[in-house]
This record gives C-alpha cells, structure tokens and sequence, in this order.
C-alpha cells in the first residue's frame, strides 16, 4: 500500500480511472454541525490519496472535477453520508454511485453486520484496523496513523465492489440496488433540508 497525502486538492494530471473508490473524514457525524475535513481515494491499485481540505474554502476544483465527473463510478461505504457532505461543502452531486452498505445489506441478508470492517473481513480476509476512526481530522497536519487509517477505508472497496455485484446479481436484486444507489444523491438532500430521520414515504 502506498499512501500519497495532498494538502488541498489531487495533482491536476491525476488519472484514477473510471471506477474511484472515495471516503470522507469528518469532524464528528452531524451534518449541520462537523465540517468535511478529508477525502480520500483510489483507483483499486493499491494506491490511496488522502486529499486534506483547506477549510473553510475548500478549493480543490481537482478533486471536485473527479466527484462530479457523470462517467466516473464512485464506490462508497455509506455513501448516504459522504454524498451529502460533498454536496454542501464541495458542491458538487457524487453521482454514479456504487455502494457498498446498501448493497450489503441487499445481498447479506443471513447477518446483521453490516459495517465496512465485518463486510471486508468476510468477503476479502481483511482484517482493518479502526483505530484512528474517532481522532482529530481537523489536526493542522495528520498523522501516519490517521493517513494510513484513512487508506485502508478506500483500498478494499473495488473488491467489495465486485464481490456485491455477483450476490446481489445472484439473488436478483441487482437492479434495485441500482436504483437505491440512484436515489441517493435526493435522500442526501433530504437529510440536509431537514428530513434525516422521517420516513417520508410513510402513512403517518
């Protein structure tokens, strides 16, 4: 694994293909009140970049190019989260998605566990350490340990990727998974409007 840490945005010439793995550290899980403060990604190569935001600009029109970019696939764990930050902070509609809790949740229906760390230990034998997941992403400088923290949340997604898509095309439900992962650029939208708990398709 190789770790390329950029303050600010990813080199203008950087080429991640047309499938990117793509995470975000926060300062803690509020959408109205904790700031995006790191994105990283990766091709699937074994290479990850972990991109630092310049807050409270944010001027990465690199990075924003790549998320925003419709003929480029982003894998997401959660993405639900991730899509929304990148909305408000960025500016920009994470759009192909791919991800892998939903589709997880789809197609793993014999479990209940269905965090990044329990998805990848069964479906790749990777053991990922989560360690450094409640620490100071807002930190002038990040550490070795939240860099390589921070690349393992995207270097096994590709895989996972692939390992979903044969389940959920097994058990037939690869076509709702696609249209949930649609969809979730709007829920995000709704959890930034107000609507992060209701259930607006509900009776009551």
């Amino acid at each position: 694994m190789t770790v390329h840490y950029h303050k600010g945005d990813l080199p203008a010439d950087l080429d991640l293909g047309p499938i990117v793995a793509v995470d975000t550290e926060t300062l803690g899980l509020s959408l109205t009140r904790d700031m995006l403060c790191v994105v990283q990604l990766s091709a699937g190569d074994g290479d990850a970049h972990v991109v630092q935001m310049v807050r409270p600009d944010y001027d990465c029109p690199n990075l924003k190019r790549v998320l925003a970019d419709p003929a480029v696939e982003k894998i997401l764990h959660f993405a639900r989260f991730d899509v929304a930050m990148a909305e408000k902070y960025l500016g920009v509609t994470m759009e192909p998605i791919f991800c892998t809790k939903i589709a997880s949740k789809l197609a793993r229906t014999y479990t209940d566990r269905h965090g990044l760390k329990d998805v990848t230990r069964e479906l790749v034998g990777a053991d990922m350490n989560k360690q450094q997941q409640s620490s100071d992403w807002g930190a002038a400088d990040l550490s070795p340990a939240q860099l390589e923290y921070a690349a393992s949340d995207v270097l096994y997604l590709h895989k996972l990727r692939e390992k979903l898509m044969m389940m959920l095309d097994r058990e037939g439900r690869l076509e709702l998974a696609k249209a949930c992962f649609d969809f979730l650029p709007t829920r995000a939208r709704l959890d930034l409007a107000g609507w992060p708990e209701t259930d607006i398709f509900a009776h009551s």
